[in-house]
């Protein structure tokens, strides 16, 4: 690539991160909560399967 197709492509990214970046805000605490609450209960589900699938696993084979 030549310097020039680099520096285009620098200034492409730096022009959309600054969009993004203007349009987001910061979440309300109720917001927080709910989105941390909605993950850990995710996690909780995803390890309760793998812990169980681990189980099966040893006592049936």
């Amino acid at each position: 690539m030549q310097f020039s197709q680099l520096t285009l492509k620098l200034k492409t990214f730096l022009l959309e991160s600054k969009r993004v970046l203007a349009v987001t805000r910061k979440p309300s605490r109720l917001e927080f909560v709910t989105i941390v609450k909605v993950t850990g209960i995710g996690i909780i589900i995803i390890g309760l399967i793998g812990f169980l699938l681990q189980l099966a696993r040893n006592l049936f084979l």
